[in-house]
């Protein structure tokens, strides 16, 4: 079978960086008050910076596909085009709408001619999905080259009209809290943005990346859904589908904005983790002292010291100078988190040939967790 490199990678991130003061002004108040939570996750999750899809006046610059079409724009020059593109491969948490699928949007962007698309469903593994779709299509020789992106537009999803009717619902009925913390917790963690990466069966560019194998794990099969959109977790953990409610319910209870069971996250998200790369590095023979850099997807630097800890607690070492991570510049974006950690790693310029990079990304949707192993040749 055919050798697979990544040998190019882009990102693309809308606008000015907006900083943690700014947030609010640019998502909207909820309910003409300040959220009181807002600063208590800031605070855990450390996020300095991170970028919205919104202008200076509040008007929406890009939709996602528009995003993800321009990190793969950034891809090409006058050596390769779009036009050359074999395999467009999407994946994103956040899709403009339910059809048709997201890979089409991008390539209705592009207008670069005849080609496969594949649109992974998911989280933030959804980006790495994609990223395999891409992989197993030229290992097997159905295509030469492939273009992978993950990205993400949450900020639409997150902006305060979105929940008005909720809240307008609520004080009726004088229900409190205004809104579930769990419905408030995502509004301060995610961000708009894309990357994209060229996959190719010659080892081209100026860093070129193997890809020595990928590997996913999901444990739905014994734990409820944790982060979830259009639907309700009812009190039984079942999810009920936006389609199964009356449609003037929709709004007034946020069927549709992004929630997180929070208590379910902490008490799985990293013991899963941990337990998964276990899987991942002994089905493939492969020890600590095989990583160069660790890439772990996280949503927040609260959970970077507890992740150290868990990999302490199952038996593995990862010392801090293996880590890479740069979520307090660009926060959470999501499907496209670990494509735009892996581009700000390859052009640092700090690579060397034969360094083997190991990442990370896991999704707490349903808790799923995808991996890949690169080695700089």
């Amino acid at each position: 079978m055919k050798n697979v490199y990544i040998t190019r990678i882009a990102k693309f991130l809308p606008n000015e960086p907006v900083d943690n003061e700014a947030m609010e002004e640019k998502l909207g108040v909820i309910n003409g008050k300040t959220s009181k939570a807002r600063r208590i996750i800031l605070r855990n999750n450390q996020i300095k910076t991170r970028y919205y899809a919104i202008d200076q006046n509040g008007n929406i610059t890009h939709n996602n596909a528009q995003l993800a079409a321009e990190a793969v724009e950034a891809l090409c020059d006058e050596t390769f085009n779009k036009n050359q593109i074999e395999l467009l491969s999407c994946g994103t948490s956040s899709p403009d709408q339910i059809l048709p699928s997201h890979a089409a949007m991008v390539h209705g962007f592009l207008k670069n001619g005849n080609l496969e698309i594949n649109s992974p469903s998911g989280a933030c593994c959804s980006g790495m999905n994609a990223l395999k779709y891409g992989y197993m299509a030229i290992k097997s020789e159905q295509v030469n080259n492939a273009v992978c992106t993950g990205s993400e537009r949450c900020s639409s999803w997150m902006k305060a009209d979105i929940f008005e009717d909720e809240v307008a619902h609520l004080l009726e009925i004088e229900e409190h809290p205004i809104l579930a913390f769990n419905k408030e917790f995502l509004r301060w963690m995610l961000s708009d943005g894309a990357g994209a990466m060229l996959l190719e069966s010659e080892p081209k560019g100026k860093t070129p990346l193997k890809i020595e194998w990928m590997e996913g794990y999901s444990y739905a099969f014994e734990l409820e859904t944790c982060m979830y959109a259009g639907g309700d977790k009812l009190e039984d953990g079942s999810l009920k589908p936006w389609s199964e409610y009356p449609a003037e319910v929709w709004g007034k209870m946020s069927l549709f904005a992004m929630k997180q069971d929070v208590k379910l996250l902490a008490e799985n998200i990293l013991q899963k983790g941990v337990a998964s790369m276990k899987l991942a590095m002994a089905k493939h023979n492969i020890t600590e002292d095989d990583i160069d850099y660790y890439l772990p997807h996280i949503s927040s630097y609260y959970f970077k010291e507890n992740l150290y800890n868990e990999i302490e607690r199952q038996g593995l070492h990862l010392p801090w100078e293996k880590w890479f991570l740069n979520l307090e510049k660009v926060g959470n974006v999501g499907a496209g988190s670990i494509y735009l950690m892996l581009e700000e790693l390859v052009h640092s310029g700090n690579l060397k040939k034969g360094e083997r990079i190991f990442l990370q990304v896991p999704e707490s949707a349903r808790f799923a967790y995808s991996y890949a192993y690169l080695t700089v040749v």
